[in-house]
């Protein structure tokens, strides 16, 4: 049984990432009807939304090493998980970061160094933001992520409709922070595209790993304080 779950969040994770960083890659800047920042963050919040329905139930769609940590540290989530979960999700993006590698590469003039959908910071920010204020901007964002998250999967919370708040939370957040990092709020997200931009994107990678971390974790333990009970675990099935 927790190998299906660790199935269904390398899927998922693959899913967000190939969806996500392939709209940026691939579909973003395409002449004349390239879908934009808009678009890219659409894609980002509706890969969450179909995996949320389609896998919800299996592993509870974590998707990301912060979101499994922020629930967690709200109380939500065996800590006991998160290790298999988090690799789970790792190797989820970096498979979607290959396949999207060899399809982005197929295009004449193709370059891996653009960014490749690599979040970065100071000069690798899209705006030039510094290093301080990105790291303010993965925290806080992720923060909120799983603030609503949290609240979504509560037990009071209006049933079937938490993939709707979830992805629409992280539409949100890409409209505003693409511009500062590029969004990540999910290290694994980050660390597939990393991998294959190399040089300045695997050297700024830990900002993306250690700022959606501790956002994650404020997230759950604020919203625990704000509304403990009723509370349910977000892992999908039970455990044989």
């Amino acid at each position: 049984m927790d190998m299906k779950k660790y199935a269904a969040e390398a899927i998922g994770t693959f899913w967000l990432t190939f969806a996500g960083c392939g709209s940026a890659v691939i579909a973003a800047g395409f002449p004349q009807v390239g879908i934009g920042l808009v678009g890219v963050s659409l894609a980002f919040g509706l890969s969450v939304v179909t995996m949320a329905y389609a896998i919800g139930h299996i592993s509870g769609c974590h998707l990301n090493p912060a979101v499994t940590v922020g629930l967690a540290a709200g109380g939500r989530f065996p800590a006991g998980q998160i290790l298999p979960y988090v690799i789970a999700q790792v190797c989820g993006a970096i498979v979607a970061a290959e396949l999207l590698y060899i399809i982005a590469s197929g295009a004449p003039g193709f370059d891996v160094g653009k960014g490749f959908a690599s979040n970065g910071y100071d000069a690798h920010s899209p705006g030039q933001y510094s290093m301080i204020v990105c790291f303010l901007t993965e925290v806080v964002m992720t923060m909120m992520f799983l603030f609503v998250i949290m609240g979504a999967t509560h037990g009071r919370a209006p049933a079937g409709f938490a993939p709707l708040a979830i992805g629409l939370a992280l539409v949100m957040i890409h409209l505003v922070s693409i511009p500062v990092t590029n969004t990540s709020v999910n290290p694994a997200r980050s660390t597939g595209p990393a991998l294959f931009v190399g040089g300045w994107a695997t050297a700024q990678l830990w900002l993306f790993w250690v700022a959606p971390l501790i956002g994650g974790a404020l997230g759950g333990v604020i919203y625990r304080w704000l509304s403990e009970e009723p509370a349910g675990v977000v892992a999908g099935v039970k455990t044989a």
